[in-house]
């Protein structure tokens, strides 16, 4: 750790520091990340809400109507928390009945829970290690006035005891939400009265330290009940007599209580460094002490404890109190607590020379109440988003100070939005908590490393973002959500862009939790990728989804086909140039092939049937084996022609040498053979036999009414003109020779010789047979005579996609192959209802050939395909290029009404 007052380390330093402590450097102290942050207070319903009230001097104690029956010294100040009444019961699994008759501040709790792990992304059943969680609430008053009241003795007797017991006892406030989140590290609930929350992060901190877990949830919820009723002031109580909290004030004379939740997520800083989160802050240390008998009574308050929990606080964080820049106070604004705070605080900073009013000094309960149980961690929440931001927000209703504490005092009192004081070291702030009772709690922060200069790699390209929600209504608020946070401020885009997709690609991806509905979105930039969601699809995976491969043939090839993915995909070029070094013992180089043309109009040497043959089954063979890297594990198999190649070569009836020389020997020998013609008809099986003769056949068979016919150049002309005189549409295809007609005859004999002489296995995933139109047999597959006939027969395509759908309807189709020509014929077959997708585009189709890959991966996504999502191409692991946790939106809550009269 840096002596006091020296530079601000980066995260590389951090992490040098960390290895350093691994190999015994006895300066090393490993220090605690705050990585998310969630709450709910009076007047802001999240993080940035809270963050943008203190920064705008925003007061949340609201002032209501004075009833003319109201007791003497009523004040109708409240500090409420709105829609503390409404809960998503449905999203935590819970029954309406079971979500009534739970304590409010249960409920918030698990909710916050779940929002901080959002915040930090972590989602429990994907993250490694354990996860613990501390936390505690104020008194229930929700059972008191608004569950047992409705309960009769036989009403009562009737409700399962538990239900009533586990949602409104205290002692199950952090195990209910371990079970309902599955968190396996400790469930500690905690009870210190005011400095409960802020008690429960030191105690969570220390057990990372302990490495009881991995990342510890702490924090705390209040719920004053009925919220909108004031109270009554008594002279000489806590209560302010106006409904001002006046911190260190000369007319302090009382604090408000109000209602909030607020739960910080913690890991080790050197975890948080290597996992690629976002740090907001950084705890140095922590400590905590109770008062005893060295105070007046048991509610007052003790200089002597308050100041050893400082001293405790400041060695444990190993720094200075002369290091820090700024306190946040209990400053609860009563008469007798603020001298009593600022007396102990000047005992531990003043013999650090600390020059008078040199240390700002506030409190956040001027902003929005006392929130008591809660309390502690608001402060602390406020306090890392200070040293995050570097700025001081201002304590209200500071006027002059408090004539009962030292004129000559280091602290001051911030009355206004302040930039953080200038110094040559970090900034450090310490957060104070002190309970009823005499618990009490310090917590010393420092601002988080400095993160890597911005990556341009990282910012470029295409990227995958994958939405999920657990309802349709929730998705759509979700992608929603994503896109307003997304989309560049009017007049500001050029700023918008800057943000760093990669990053939120990442934290979509591989940080959130994986719902059944979904969408997903390609796109280059924050802007594109806003308007994009805007107009997403919505999914829904109706648990895990099979999947199908679908396999093109000849005609489909095109100079420069996936040249994109040999660039971007490290995978498919991996397989790619397997397939690559064995064609070269064949004489051809397939890298050069499949590079864009120079120009435009160049030749394609891929019309070339000698070529065009091999290099398809490479592409097709390579993006199988990406696919299946992803986690895409075929149960079947299709392919036209050609593809019924790549397809036996992955169900292992050849080996991919035996496979890649057969495949360039089949394309040799057709290319020998005299040129022919095809031709597409929109003809039923019946209207196309009619047709056939000596020199015309039926070449495919690939959906209803569309048949293609192959022969000699003259009965394709002939066929051609006759159908358009009858005003059949017919479409001429792009081909060098009349495949699966009898010009092939010629070569089907010394291929299957050629075929013979390698060993043939039966197939280890099922696929269709081109010739029969169903599932192949082992004698077919194992058949030389077979694979010489598939060159020549009929390719009964349709029949294929009937017969693999009637055995898995639900199977997602993905067309591993140039173009869409296979998905269009199957969704002619089996209807709209299939929707195969497109993995490589066509000759003729725009765009980059990774955002085509990334768009068919995102649709394999969200319609249950258990695909493994992508982080950007070129992470080589190093702390400069791995991605990092965004700030983004979290899950929806669709909260309902779950509480009784006086929540809202």
């Amino acid at each position: 750790m840096a002596e006091p007052g020296g530079p601000r380390k980066t995260m590389e330093e951090y992490e040098e520091h960390s290895e350093h402590a691994e190999s015994g450097g006895s300066e090393d102290i490993e220090r605690i990340a705050v990585v998310g942050l969630a709450c709910r207070v009076p007047g802001a319903d999240d993080v940035a809400g809270f963050w943008g009230n203190l920064t705008h001097g925003v007061e949340s104690i609201e002032r209501t109507a004075v009833r003319q029956d109201a007791p003497e010294g009523y004040v109708p100040a409240v500090a409420p928390l709105r829609g503390a009444e409404d809960f998503d019961a449905r999203f935590f699994g819970m029954t309406p009945r079971e979500a009534e008759l739970a304590d409010p501040q249960h409920r918030l709790f698990l909710e916050q829970c779940w929002a901080a792990l959002e915040d930090a992304g972590c989602d429990p059943e994907r993250a490694e290690g354990r996860i613990g969680v501390w936390g505690g609430t104020s008194f229930n008053s929700y059972l008191v006035l608004n569950v047992l009241p409705g309960l009769d003795r036989d009403k009562l007797l009737g409700e399962y005891p538990a239900a009533l017991l586990h949602g409104n006892d205290k002692d199950y406030l952090t195990s209910r939400v371990a079970h309902r989140l599955g968190l396996t590290g400790p469930a500690v609930t905690v009870q210190t009265a005011c400095s409960t929350s802020l008690v429960a992060v030191a105690e969570a901190a220390r057990a990372l330290l302990d490495y009881q877990c991995d990342l510890a949830l702490a924090g705390g919820a209040s719920l004053k009940l009925p919220q909108d009723w004031g109270y009554v002031h008594e002279t000489g109580g806590i209560q302010s007599p106006d409904g001002y909290c006046r911190a260190f004030d000369a007319d302090a004379a009382g604090t408000v209580f109000g209602s909030g939740v607020g739960v910080v997520a913690l890991k080790r800083l050197s975890d948080a460094l290597a996992d690629g989160d976002r740090v907001h802050a950084v705890i140095l240390g922590a400590a905590v002490n109770n008062d005893g008998a060295r105070k007046t009574g048991y509610t007052a308050p003790s200089v002597d404890g308050q100041v050893q929990v400082l001293h405790d606080a400041y060695s444990t964080a190993g720094v200075s109190p002369a290091t820090i820049g700024y306190i946040e106070a209990h400053g609860t604004g009563t008469a007798i607590g603020d001298p009593v705070e600022l007396a102990a605080l000047d005992e531990v900073f003043a013999p650090h020379g600390m020059a008078p009013e040199s240390v700002p000094v506030g409190s956040v309960k001027t902003n929005i109440g006392h929130l008591n149980a809660a309390s502690g961690v608001i402060g602390l929440i406020k306090t890392v988003l200070a040293v995050r931001e570097g700025l001081l927000p201002a304590s209200l209703h500071y006027r002059r100070r408090n004539p009962r504490t030292n004129e000559k005092s280091p602290f001051a009192v911030v009355d206004r939005l302040t930039p953080w004081p200038a110094g040559e070291g970090p900034r450090r702030a310490g957060v104070s908590s002190f309970g009823v009772g005499g618990t009490n709690a310090h917590v010393v922060l420092e601002e988080p490393p400095r993160p890597p200069c911005a990556r341009a790699a990282e910012c470029g390209g295409e990227q995958l973002l994958v939405v999920s929600a657990h309802s349709e209504e929730a998705l759509s608020r979700a992608v929603s959500g994503l896109a307003d946070a997304l989309a560049p401020a009017a007049g500001q885009a050029a700023a918008g862009d800057g943000r760093n997709l990669r990053d939120v690609a990442h934290t979509l991806a591989h940080r959130r939790r994986r719902f059944p509905h979904r969408a997903a979105v390609v796109a280059k930039g924050p802007a594109e990728a806003a308007d994009a969601l805007r107009r997403a699809a919505a999914e829904h995976a109706r648990g895990t989804a099979p999947v199908a491969f679908l396999f093109p043939g000849q005609g489909t090839q095109y100079q420069g086909m996936a040249a994109g993915l040999l660039r971007t995909e490290p995978e498919f070029a991996r397989h790619l140039d397997e397939v690559g070094a064995l064609l070269a013992a064949e004489g051809i180089e397939l890298r050069a092939l499949l590079d864009p043309p120079a120009a435009e109009g160049t030749a394609d040497p891929l019309v070339d049937t000698r070529l065009a043959q091999p290099a398809l089954f490479a592409v097709e063979y390579a993006l199988a084996r990406w696919w299946q890297a992803r986690g895409a594990h075929p149960v079947a198999l299709l392919g036209h022609s050609l593809g019924e190649w790549t397809a036996a070569c992955l169900a292992g009836v050849f080996t991919l040498p035996d496979a890649v020389r057969l495949v360039a020997a089949r394309g040799r020998l057709m290319a020998e053979l005299p040129r022919g013609a095809m031709l597409a008809v929109e003809l039923s099986e019946t209207e196309a036999t009619e047709l056939t003769g000596p020199h015309l056949g039926i070449a495919a068979l690939n959906a209803p009414r569309r048949c293609v016919l192959s022969g000699t150049e003259e009965a394709v002309r002939a066929v051609e003109a006759r159908l358009a005189g009858r005003g059949v549409q017919t479409r001429r295809l792009d081909t060098s020779h009349a495949f699966h007609s009898a010009m092939l005859d010629p070569m089907t004999g010394p291929f299957a010789e050629l075929v013979a002489r390698v060993p043939l296995r039966t197939p280890d995933i099922p696929f269709i047979s081109d010739v029969t139109g169903t599932w192949i047999t082992d004698t077919e597959a194992t058949s030389p005579a077979y694979w010489a006939r598939q060159a020549r027969a009929a390719v009964r395509f349709g029949d294929g996609v009937s017969e693999l759908l009637a055995a898995t309807p639900d199977a997602v189709l993905l067309e591993l192959g140039p173009g869409r020509a296979l998905g269009r014929f199957a969704a002619q077959v089996a209807g709209p209802a299939v929707r195969p997708v497109t993995v490589l585009r066509g000759a003729r189709q725009q765009g980059s050939d990774r955002r085509y890959l990334l768009g068919a991966l995102g649709q394999a996504w969200t319609r249950g395909v258990p695909v493994e999502l992508p982080d950007a191409p070129g992470d080589t692991g190093t702390p400069d290029a791995r991605p990092r946790v965004a700030d983004l939106p979290g899950h929806p809550m669709l909260r309902r009404r779950a509480g009784g009269p006086g929540c809202g």
